[in-house]
């Protein structure tokens, strides 16, 4: 046996804190703090994928392809980690003293390119699953009865034979967003604020959710209110909700991860 042992990664693990039950609502709060003091990039970055919103409604409905709507809302929420990059870029500006623009959001992605787009390609591919589950467990129940599209609210929703779709939906819905959650948590922060590769965030990210589970779930929880409500006005409350919740995130992470050590000399 070889006495020789070499590192799993090839930088020192980040350190994790352990934080109180209280300390989603901190983040919020701090999140509002930084979308009153740069409101027009949190706002007009936020806009954008409300704008995006609009014209998928706008395809969907001219194919009549009513029944995408509810998978691809639920699909938000798994890529909203990897799309809010440009407001953890502004938080982290707003932190260190430095100015803040659109261009320097939407740009924010060059800070660690190649890293960040693994990232957003492992939330795609999520993204990918949970739209060809959704509609393989919509044809399971209404290949042979497809709701009507006057009243398809009703049948989908509302009626006692749907019970069975919306559980397993849900079901499984629940489980690929938990798994989101987990490795994307802090992940997308870390990338952009630290070169560091993308299994060591995603590391760092589900070991932060492990070991503050409760303050974690409760996190959890409330990005899901708030995106549902922004979704739910027809999209025009992410105008709001998106950037608190984005700039909300960079605090999350700053309060879950210990900053970096110095290089060694």
């Amino acid at each position: 046996m070889s006495d020789e042992t070499v590192p799993v990664f090839s930088e020192p693990l980040p350190q994790i804190n352990r934080i109180k039950a209280d300390r989603p609502w901190v983040w919020l709060a701090k999140g509002w703090s930084d979308l009153r003091a740069a409101p027009s990039v949190g706002i007009g970055y936020a806009a954008i994928f409300t704008i995006c919103g609009f014209v998928l409604l706008a395809v969907i409905w001219s194919f009549e392809s009513f029944y995408a709507v509810l998978p691809l809302t639920g699909g938000f929420l798994l890529l909203a980690p990897v799309l809010a990059v440009g407001l953890y870029e502004t938080s982290r500006r707003l932190e260190e003293g430095e100015p803040v623009s659109m261009r320097l959001a939407l740009t924010a992605w060059t800070r660690n390119f190649g890293q960040i787009t693994l990232m957003g390609v492992a939330l795609l591919l999520l993204f990918i699953a949970w739209m060809r589950l959704a509609f393989l467990i919509f044809m399971l129940f209404f290949a042979d009865n497809p709701p009507n599209p006057e009243t398809f609210v009703n049948d989908v929703f509302f009626s006692a034979s749907s019970i069975p779709f919306l559980l397993t939906g849900t079901i499984v819905g629940a489980f690929l967003s938990v798994l989101a959650f987990a490795i994307s948590a802090i992940s997308v922060p870390m990338l952009m604020d630290r070169e560091v590769n993308v299994i060591l965030a995603i590391a760092t990210s589900v070991e932060a959710v492990r070991h503050n589970l409760w303050p974690m779930l409760v996190w959890a929880a409330l990005i899901a209110l708030f995106t549902a409500a922004g979704l739910a006005t027809f999209y025009f409350g992410l105008i709001i909700t998106l950037p608190l919740i984005g700039h909300a995130t960079w605090h999350a992470y700053r309060d879950l991860v210990a900053p970096a050590a110095p290089p060694q000399e």
